[in-house]
């Protein structure tokens, strides 16, 4: 496992070190500690303490519902929830699609064709009528939430892993390992994963922004608990309250804001990994660093130097 822990470290040390990431895991970080934190800072989210439809005041900074109850505290408590399903189902997403690809991947054999037919159905399943259907079906609530989208999210992961997987198989740190005794199971965990380990990372931000994603989604259609609060059920009840309709943009503005953030943040982590892992984008940004240095008098510039 010495290799999973320096691939680990060395992955830890080159995303501190680049801006885009910095910046995401800020955003990010965040938006965490909020959801963590601020539900025990603010009021009781579901309290009914103005008159509804009251404008942003120094009262209520964000103002309040339709049904009077205060937009920054259900939009502080709302992160809560949804951010907790989002990252849940990323972990199992990544966690299922890399069992099953890696072992169909290095295995091979009947193995790899079972768990590639499975893999096949759950991709050729229409996702979003899939997400409606069974969310629909089962009781309103978090779980039924968590659940659905990971039987929803997890085949594509599946399917990159396996390939990935292939490409390896034949390295020949993996053939010493096996050489040395090592079992399928310790080759996997400790050869294999540890160098798919950016792949894997991306696809878990690529999978949390999913989540989020379809979790307010199929919540605004009503398909969650609509009595909890979260940044779903936020805009299922402004779009209830014709909130549109009557101007009360602050009722859906500070929500929708917040989740563009949030995925905005990812998406930057997500840019830095590509970075990190693609040589070719890391000598064009060293390449663009190196464009926007003013030379000093009489020097060659780069074009200067094509050109001779």
């Amino acid at each position: 496992m010495s290799r999973g822990r320096s691939e680990g470290r060395r992955w830890l040390d080159a995303l501190l070190g680049n801006r885009k990431s910095m910046v995401g895991l800020a955003i990010v970080g965040a938006f965490v500690l909020m959801s963590l934190v601020g539900p025990s800072l603010v009021q009781d989210a579901s309290a009914f303490v103005a008159t509804p439809h009251q404008p942003p005041s120094a009262a209520h900074w964000f103002g309040t519902t339709g049904q009077g109850q205060d937009v920054f505290a259900q939009t502080v408590v709302g992160a809560r929830l949804t951010l907790a399903v989002g990252f849940t189902c990323g972990f199992l997403v990544i966690g299922i699609g890399s069992v099953i690809g890696a072992t169909a991947g290095y295995v091979g054999g009947r193995v790899d064709e079972g768990l590639s037919l499975l893999t096949n159905v759950f991709l050729v399943l229409p996702g979003l009528p899939l997400m409606v259907v069974v969310a629909a079906w089962l009781p309103a609530g978090p779980g039924t939430l968590l659940a659905v989208l990971t039987l929803t999210g997890w085949a594509w992961n599946a399917r990159v892993l396996r390939a990935q997987t292939l490409s390896l198989r034949g390295k020949d740190f993996v053939a010493a390992a096996q050489v040395s005794g090592d079992g399928p199971l310790r080759i996997v965990m400790a050869e294999i994963l540890p160098n798919m380990l950016s792949l894997m990372v991306s696809s878990f931000i690529g999978a949390t922004v999913y989540a989020i994603g379809a979790q307010v989604g199929l919540e605004f259609l009503g398909l969650g608990d609509i009595g909890a609060v979260t940044w779903g059920t936020n805009l299922y009840w402004a779009s209830n309250d014709s909130a549109l309709l009557t101007g009360a943009w602050w009722t859906f503005v500070p929500t929708g804001a917040c989740i563009a953030l949030v995925g905005f943040g990812l998406t930057l982590i997500n840019f830095a990994i590509d970075e990190i892992a693609n040589p070719a984008l890391q000598s064009e940004t060293i390449w663009r660093k190196q464009l926007s240095v003013t030379p000093p008098p009489g020097a060659a510039t780069p074009v200067e130097v094509g050109l001779a």
